[in-house]
């Protein structure tokens, strides 16, 4: 028998009875694969999901959960690292497909590897992984926020909102935030939050009171519950991404019926409710006959003789909501 480790084992998704600690074989990893000393793992909502068996058929059990990791190299076959080497791991099914970080060691592909080296205690640098990537990608590929603009983060009190708060101060952008308890304005206001605000709820109102037309981006961390309104917290064109899920309250109605509207508090139709966007199901795009000239910022190209085109060609379309790149529901 080989070496053996230690490893919090999933054995059924549910209440966490479930879990098991467990001794397993150290796995071997093959060429293309690296085996990690787990030296620090983050806890992740997304884990809380598939723990509660949300995850559906993309994870079989008994399963080593955990989509994140840090540590040393302990072997890479192909030579991809060195022994010893500082990396860090995430994602690409980890934790669902192949057992992930909860574990003492845990193999993965090279590809999800990235060697970095600090001095920081590892329980800090376990926290920063998932997280960071998380603020990061919300900012710039879910919001793609630019220099001058003004951001929305509901939910600015976690970890994620925090971080994203002090990105998007460094890339130049007026920043909101949000907290349930006064108690905690000052730790927002300490880094750098522009406008701390209460959230009682109507969020959007005091967004509107400082910016009549709304922010630019928002990042959605609560849920479906603020969801509604934050989108009306953003402007015309503005963009919403919806990252995180503090709020247990979820639905996919919830979310299609509040993702479908429009951002802008447009007067309702007569049958009642919001008009949907373009492009939403059931909803004809409109066409417009293509020039030679570029397209506007807004992805349209002018028609014949109409002038004014924007020289930057930035595509935004008039999506509310974007998809960052993360695993599962939530990370």
């Amino acid at each position: 028998m080989g070496e053996l480790m230690r490893a919090v084992v999933l054995t059924a998704p549910g209440p966490v009875d479930g879990f098991d600690l467990r001794t397993l074989p150290v796995p071997e990893p093959r060429a293309g694969e690296v085996l990690i000393k787990v030296a620090a793992f983050g806890l992740n909502r997304s884990e809380l999901f598939t723990r509660l068996g949300y995850s559906g058929d993309a994870v079989t059990f008994p399963r080593v959960l955990g989509i994140e990791a840090v540590g040393v190299v302990a072997s890479a076959p192909g030579g991809e690292f060195a022994p010893g080497q500082q990396v860090v791991t995430m994602m690409g099914g980890m934790g669902r497909e192949f057992d992930g970080g909860y574990a003492e060691y845990t193999c993965v592909p090279a590809r999800q590897v990235i060697p970095f080296r600090s001095d920081l205690p590892w329980q800090v640098i376990g926290a920063v992984p998932e997280m960071l990537q998380t603020a990061y990608g919300s900012l710039t590929v879910g919001v793609d926020a630019r220099p001058g603009q003004a951001l929305l983060v509901r939910g600015g009190t976690s970890s994620v909102g925090m971080t994203a708060a002090i990105l998007a101060k460094r890339l130049g952008l007026t920043v909101f935030a949000t907290t349930r308890s006064p108690a905690k304005a000052g730790a927002l206001e300490a880094i750098g939050v522009d406008h701390v605000l209460v959230d009682d709820g109507n969020v959007a109102a005091q967004v509107r009171r400082v910016l009549p037309d709304g922010v630019d981006g928002a990042i959605e961390l609560v849920g479906t519950p603020t969801l509604p309104d934050t989108l009306r917290a953003t402007r015309v064109h503005g963009t919403v991404c919806f990252t995180g899920m503090l709020s247990d309250e979820w639905t996919v109605k919830d979310f299609y019926s509040t993702t479908c509207r429009p951002a802008s508090a447009s007067p309702p139709t007569p049958g009642g409710g919001r008009p949907a966007r373009r492009g939403a199901p059931g909803v004809p795009r409109r066409r417009r006959r293509r020039t030679g000239a570029p397209p506007d910022r807004h992805g349209v190209h002018p028609r014949p003789g109409a002038r004014g085109a924007h020289p930057d060609g930035e595509r935004r379309g008039d999506r509310q909501t974007r998809r960052p790149h993360r695993p599962g529901l939530i990370a």
